[in-house]
């Protein structure tokens, strides 16, 4: 699943990348969280579609 980071949650995307060495969950973590967000906004936009065309 593609994903985005959002500018709020750049501050742990990079904290993620320069700790992965030392703690690989965080920015799993991190990374997940975004692919949700990702996730909910391409299932939003896909259901107005769908509504406006009905």
């Amino acid at each position: 699943m593609p994903f985005i980071v959002l500018d709020d949650d750049n501050p742990y995307y990079m904290r993620g990348l320069k700790e992965y060495e030392n703690d690989k969950m965080f920015l799993i973590d991190t990374i997940k969280h975004e692919q949700d967000l990702y996730e909910k906004t391409c299932e939003e936009l896909l259901n107005f579609e769908i509504e406006e065309n009905n």
